[in-house]
């Protein structure tokens, strides 16, 4: 699939605020080593780069137009174009931090033990992932996409319940770490604009949908997700639409250091 920075930065205050709540959990001093993955157009790679400015920063992604822009935002970083499903690094980092970018993939029961033994000792994982799934802002999308001609192209792309409940990941990480601190927000967000939580979902629930699609059903399928969204969130008299959005944290400290 292909990403638009652009679009996805069009809400990019939005999108920070979970990972800087993410950041200020993330108790390291002086890491040596800080990875970024699912780093996408490097926005948090330089809050990274800020905060820890002696530390070799990577930012690692699987879209290269994404990558592209990360680049000129912080061209003194390293940048790995690299699937996120089997990504390994060089030398085991002090710091693996992601912001939402591992829902994207399958196998959590395998990739989150993974992550966790990369770290050096006393090494840090920090995740954050949407999970608003059951929302309405999804189910519209879902619903879209089994109602239309397009039905049996974007059915094998439906990915309904890609992250586990939080005990889950308690599961699988408490026993490998020392210390591990789970927690969900759910943010209001206030939007404007015509239409703008369908806005929202195009630069990022949409993407592998739309770009399954060719041109005519791409834009017959958008207009259908645009009408059943904007029924599901209305804009009040005031001109705003709230967006309720429930997001998943977690930071664990593996043993050592």
């Amino acid at each position: 699939m292909s990403w638009d920075p652009a679009l996805y930065l069009t809400f990019g205050d939005l999108r920070l605020r979970p990972a800087l709540d993410l950041l200020a959990r993330v108790d390291l001093a002086a890491p040596r080593s800080v990875v970024d993955v699912g780093c996408g157009a490097g926005n948090v790679t330089a809050v990274l780069s800020k905060r820890w400015p002696q530390a070799a920063i990577t930012g690692v992604d699987n879209s290269a137009e994404m990558l592209a822009t990360a680049a000129t935002r912080l061209p003194q970083a390293n940048w790995q174009l690299a699937d996120l499903a089997d990504w390994q690094p060089d030398t085991p980092p002090d710091l693996i931090y992601s912001n939402a970018a591992l829902h994207w993939l399958d196998g959590h029961q395998t990739l989150f033990p993974r992550l966790a033994r990369m770290l050096r000792p006393g090494g840090v994982l920090a995740v954050q992932m949407p999970n608003n799934f059951g929302s309405p802002s999804h189910q519209c999308a879902y619903r879209a996409a089994r109602e239309g001609p397009w039905a049996a192209t974007l059915q094998p792309l439906l990915r309904e319940r890609p992250v586990l409940p939080p005990a889950g990941y308690y599961e699988l990480l408490a026993p490998l770490v020392q210390s591990l601190d789970i927690w969900e927000t759910e943010y209001m967000q206030i939007l404007e604009g015509d239409n703008p939580v369908a806005d929202w979902n195009k630069g990022a629930l949409l993407v592998p949908l739309l770009g399954a699609l060719d041109e005519a059903h791409k834009r017959a399928f958008e207009a259908r997700y645009r009408e059943l969204v904007a029924t599901a969130y209305p804009r009040r008299p005031d001109g705003k639409t709230l967006f309720p959005f429930r997001r998943l944290f977690m930071v664990a400290r593996v043993s050592g250091g």
